[in-house]
């Protein structure tokens, strides 16, 4: 009986205690559900973390600068070198090496600002970089992935070896003839309103983590260069570097005119073993040129590798046939050159084309500019002397043209790029494009002329483009530097 009445006792003071141990339990579900909420709250409040470059990119990036620069100084100042009279081979390296020194600097003062920064219009950019304000070493610079940077130290020098090397590209139009201090003026006023606003025409935009959704999209668009807005394609500077120099190299034979002698006198090359290891460093090096131009190290810069050595290769090829069956034999000059104008044809195609099309490009490029340079240049009379306008006017626009038609999926391109589904997309027009092509060449075609010639003109008013007949007869080596190449 004591043992029921413990038994009952405890199970009532056990119903009692049961509301008081419910509620207690339901108190406490509103804190555990306001702390479940407080969670996703927190980590939607909190910042996103920077983005870190990928080192491999940075290195590979450091690299192909260091490659662009080995294009200009040894390889350009050989390949042009080798090509004029021996009393002027010490003032034509002279002429690369110091426009590729110039330019360094400038580049830094304000060409980056001018061409890579937001400006008022879509030709010019602004000057939130002069002087490289504002540039740390923490600064990042967007590539072609979204998420993906590099430090904008390295994009600055990456670049500033093209700006650097496209004006001295221009010299060897003009060789043997021209003042040394008119060579400087001139790429001072050139750069400045030729290469700066091109490059920012056809390069300038926000990076593809500004682009979402159509909005967005719009909004960059509106802000970017005038025809990378049009949907212009140029992956390494078909219009940029090469139509915009050769068309600055040919209006600068016709205003400072012929050489003393030309036509009636032989002008061979004097080394063309130093024109061919000036080729052969510029073909290197154009590597980092075209590859680096990725910005990152994927499977597309692979792929603008392989582009880049076969396109070559067979514009050497067939400039080298094309002579061998025109001309009656084969030379190192003609293989060289053509391995030039292949290198100049692939160099807006070769992030959108497939290895087949750049062949193909290769394979025009290597006739037609051969053609150019002898035919062409013979009917219409200029004395380019080192066919800077034949290679690189015409080689740029066969390529920039011709990424228009093999860019194309049906063709083995890679197409256009949806930055919206962030995929590739799967509508590309033959037509369409080729006309965006087009318009950017003739774009670069006049506006480089024009500004090329206007600037002859300053120079000449200044301090006169061209040296005296006895200067020239005697050599630049000598009347312009008081040095010679060779002593023998």
């Amino acid at each position: 009986m004591r043992k029921l009445l413990m038994l009952i006792a405890l199970c009532g003071s056990f119903a009692l205690s049961a509301p008081i141990l419910a509620q207690d339990t339901q108190a406490d579900e509103p804190v555990a559900a306001e702390a479940a909420e407080a969670v996703p709250a927190a980590a939607e409040a909190a910042p996103a973390p920077a983005p870190t470059p990928n080192k491999g990119d940075t290195a590979w990036m450091m690299a192909a600068t260091v490659l662009v620069i080995l294009m200009t100084i040894p390889g350009l100042a050989l390949f042009y070198g080798g090509m004029v009279r021996t009393k002027n081979m010490l003032a034509m390296l002279m002429k690369v090496f110091a426009t590729f020194s110039l330019l360094s600097v400038l580049w830094v003062i304000y060409g980056y600002s001018l061409a890579f920064t937001q400006g008022s219009t879509q030709f010019f950019g602004g000057f939130d970089r002069l002087f490289l304000s504002g540039v740390t070493p923490g600064s990042l610079a967007a590539t072609f992935s979204k998420g993906v940077y590099i430090p904008e130290y390295v994009f600055i020098a990456f670049q500033l070896t093209f700006a650097a090397i496209t004006p001295a590209l221009i010299v060897g139009a003009f060789a043997e003839r021209i003042k040394f201090s008119a060579v400087l003026l001139f790429m001072t006023l050139w750069f400045t309103f030729s290469y700066v606003p091109i490059a920012h025409m056809v390069w300038f935009w926000a990076g593809p983590d500004a682009i979402t959704d159509q909005a967005t999209l719009d909004q960059v668009t509106a802000t970017a260069g005038w025809l990378w807005a049009k949907g212009a394609l140029d992956f390494a500077g078909g219009t940029v570097v090469h139509i915009n120099a050769g068309m600055a190299a040919l209006v600068g034979a016709l205003v400072i005119g012929k050489r003393i002698g030309y036509g009636r006198e032989a002008m061979p090359p004097h080394s063309l073993t130093m024109t061919m290891i000036g080729a052969s460093l510029l073909w290197v090096g154009w590597f980092g040129f075209n590859v680096g131009s990725n910005l990152e190290a994927t499977g597309l810069a692979a792929m603008v590798l392989v582009n880049t050595q076969v396109a070559t290769a067979m514009a050497a090829l067939s400039w080298m046939f094309g002579e061998w069956i025109f001309r009656g034999k084969p030379t190192m000059l003609g293989a060289a050159s053509g391995a030039i104008a292949g290198l100049v044809a692939i160099t807006p195609a070769c992030g959108f084309v497939g290895p087949m099309g750049a062949i193909v490009l290769g394979l025009v490029a290597g006739l037609v500019c051969l053609w150019a340079v002898t035919w062409l240049k013979s009917k219409l009379g200029y004395d380019d002397s080192l066919d800077v306008f034949g290679v690189h006017c015409i080689g740029g626009i066969i390529g920039a043209l011709g990424t228009g038609i093999f860019a194309a999926p049906l063709l083995g391109g890679a197409g256009l790029y949806d930055y919206i589904q962030d995929a590739a997309n799967p509508e590309y027009s033959i037509g369409s494009q080729f006309m965006i092509q087009l318009t950017g060449v003739i774009t670069t075609v006049v506006w480089s002329g024009a500004v090329a010639f206007v600037a002859y003109k300053i120079v000449d008013m200044v301090i006169g483009l061209r040296v005296s007949e006895d200067q020239e007869r005697e050599g630049l080596d000598e009347t312009q530097h008081g040095e010679r190449a060779y002593h023998m």
